[in-house]
C-alpha cells in the first residue's frame, strides 16, 4: 500500500508539472456559444426518415486477440454469441436545413475524438445530402470489444486499429444506406412504464422506469422504424462472460423484428448510479434473451401515442471538462486512451479535454445528449441527506436537477453521446481513497464501496455539466 501511495503521489505531481508546462505554451482559447438552430413552425406535413444496419465484426476473430469491453482487463473473446452492430437514423423535418442522422454502436462508449473522426469522414456525404448534424451513441455494451483502449493487457490499449476501422467503415455504410432509405411519413410519440426489469446498486435507488418510444410509420406502407430510450447498462451477460454479444438491447430488437417487422434504434438514458437489469436465472445467455424478449414486450405494448409535428431544433455546445482523475489521464498521457488535451487554467492538472452536449427538441419532446454515465438523482433529483451521503454534505451542494434546468420533468437523457466521459456523481456522495484516490475504492462511513468515482473525471463535472445546459437552456428561451 505505501508503495502505491508513493506511486499515486508522484502520478499526481507528474500532471500537475506536465500542465503547468501546457500552460506556458498558451492557454486553449474559449468556446463559441451554441447557437439555437430553430423553426417555429412545421414547413411541411411530413418527416423523413430512412434506417439501416451493418455489422461491426471483425473477420479474423478466431486468428486474433480482441478484448472484451466493460469489466475485466485482458479478457480475450473466445468466440460469438451473436453479432454486433451499428444502426443508423435518418431524421428530416422538410423544413429545408436539412436531415440529422444518428448512430448507434454496439459499443461500451466512443470517445470524442473517435466520435469527430467519423463525422469527418462523412463529409462527403454531409455536402451531398445536406445533412445538418451527425450524433453518435454507444448502448453501452459491455460484450462487444474494446473500443476505448482501458479493458486490454494493460499497459497495453486492447483497442484494435484494424476493428477501428471496421467500425469506421461499417458506420459510414450504414449511414450511407439509411440516407438511401429514406421515406416519407409520421412520427409519433409514446412511453410505457417498465415496474420490473431494473434494479439500483448504488444508494439512493433512483432512476427512470419509462421507456419512450418513437414510432415512424412511412406513408407507403412500408417497415416501420422504432427509437427506444431506456436506462440500463447493457451487461446482462456479466462479468464472466467471454462471448462477443450485442447483450440484451440485440435481442429486443430481434424480437421487434420478428413481431413486427420493424427495425429499432436504441439508446440509453441516465444509466449511472448503477442502472442494471434484474437477471432472471444462472444461464446468463438465456437470462439475457429472456431480458430483451420481455423489454421488447413492453416497447410494443406503448399506447396513447402523439403524433408529433414535423419541427426538430437544437444546440450543440462543445466546452472544456475538468478531469481529476489521475488514472485515466495517465492512461491518456501514455496513449491508451486517445483523449486531446487542452492548457486550461482552471483544471486540476492545467488541462482539460474538450467534450460536447446537444439539446434537441423534435416537436414536445425534450431530450439532451449527455457525453457520459449520469446519475439519476442529477436529472431527476433525489440526492442523499447529509446524514445519508459519503461526505457528511446536504444536498445544497448539488446542483439543480436537469429536468428543473430544463422545465420538463419528462425531459429524455441520451447517454454515451458523442463521447464518453465515465460516471458523473452528485458532489455530496462523492469518496475517493485518501491515500490513492482513482485508484482503490473508497468505503465510506456507512460501509458502502465507491466503485463509481475511479471511472469518473472526478468530482466537479457535475457542477459543469449543470452549468453547460443552464446556458444552453438560457440561450433557448431568448431564441423564443
Amino acid at each position: 500500500m505505501e508503495a502505491l501511495t508513493f506511486v499515486s503521489k508522484a502520478l499526481r505531481k507528474y500532471l500537475t508539472f506536465s500542465g503547468d508546462n501546457k500552460l506556458k505554451r498558451g492557454e486553449a482559447p474559449p468556446l463559441p456559444r451554441g447557437d439555437f438552430d430553430k423553426t417555429r413552425a412545421p414547413k411541411a406535413d411530413r418527416f423523413t426518415a430512412g434506417f439501416a444496419r451493418a455489422e461491426i465484426m471483425p473477420g479474423d476473430i478466431t486468428k486474433k486477440k480482441y478484448y472484451i469491453a466493460g469489466y475485466n482487463i485482458n479478457n480475450p473473446a473466445k468466440g460469438i454469441l451473436d453479432k454486433t452492430y451499428v444502426h443508423a437514423l435518418w431524421l428530416d423535418d422538410n423544413s429545408g436545413r436539412g436531415g440529422m442522422v444518428f448512430v448507434s454502436l454496439d459499443a461500451v462508449g466512443l470517445l470524442n475524438s473517435d466520435a469527430n473522426a467519423i463525422k469527418a469522414s462523412l463529409s462527403g456525404f454531409m455536402k451531398q445530402s445536406g445533412c445538418r448534424a451527425i450524433h453518435i451513441f454507444c448502448t453501452h455494451n459491455h460484450a462487444g470489444i474494446d473500443t476505448m483502449g482501458l479493458w486490454g493487457p494493460l499497459p497495453l490499449s486492447g483497442k484494435d486499429p484494424g476493428f477501428m476501422k471496421t467500425v469506421f467503415a461499417a458506420t459510414k455504410d450504414a449511414v450511407n444506406r439509411a440516407y438511401e432509405d429514406r421515406r416519407d411519413g409520421d412520427l409519433f410519440h409514446g412511453s410505457v412504464e417498465v415496474p420490473d426489469m431494473q434494479k439500483d446498486i448504488r444508494t439512493p435507488v433512483v432512476f427512470s422506469k419509462t421507456l419512450t418510444r418513437l414510432r415512424f410509420v412511412p406513408s407507403d406502407g412500408s417497415r416501420e422504424i422504432y427509437w427506444i430510450n431506456f436506462a440500463s447498462h447493457s451487461e446482462s451477460l456479466g462479468g464472466e462472460n467471454s462471448f462477443i454479444s450485442a447483450d440484451f438491447p440485440g435481442y429486443m430488437r430481434d424480437e421487434i423484428r420478428a413481431k413486427t417487422g420493424a427495425e429499432t434504434f436504441y439508446c440509453v438514458g441516465a444509466i449511472g448510479g448503477m442502472i442494471t437489469m434484474e437477471i432472471i436465472d444462472k444461464y446468463k445467455i438465456e437470462s439475457t434473451k429472456k431480458i430483451g424478449k420481455n423489454l421488447a414486450g413492453y416497447a410494443l405494448s406503448v399506447d396513447g401515442e402523439t403524433k408529433l409535428s414535423p419541427v426538430i431544433n437544437s444546440v450543440r455546445q462543445e466546452f472544456y471538462a475538468d478531469s481529476d482523475n489521475s488514472v485515466l489521464m495517465i492512461a491518456a498521457k501514455a496513449g491508451i486512451l486517445k483523449a486531446k488535451k487542452y492548457a486550461i487554467s482552471w483544471a486540476r492538472f492545467g488541462f482539460a479535454l474538450k467534450t460536447e452536449m446537444t439539446y434537441l427538441e423534435i416537436d414536445t419532446l425534450k431530450m439532451l445528449l449527455l457525453p457520459c454515465e449520469i446519475f439519476p438523482e442529477l436529472v431527476y433529483g433525489g440526492y442523499l441527506s447529509a446524514e445519508e451521503s459519503a461526505t457528511g454534505l446536504g444536498p445544497e451542494v448539488n446542483p439543480v436537477p436537469l429536468t428543473q434546468i430544463a422545465g420538463d420533468d419528462k425531459l429524455m437523457i441520451i447517454g454515451l453521446a458523442n463521447d464518453e466521459l465515465g460516471y458523473v456523481l452528485p458532489p455530496n456522495d462523492f469518496l475517493l481513497d485518501e491515500d490513492v484516490p482513482y485508484f482503490n475504492r473508497a468505503k465510506d462511513r456507512h460501509g458502502r464501496n465507491h466503485y463509481e468515482e475511479t471511472n469518473s473525471m472526478g468530482p466537479g463535472t457535475a457542477a459543469k455539466i449543470a452549468e453547460v445546459f443552464g446556458d444552453i437552456m438560457e440561450t433557448v428561451k431568448k431564441s423564443r
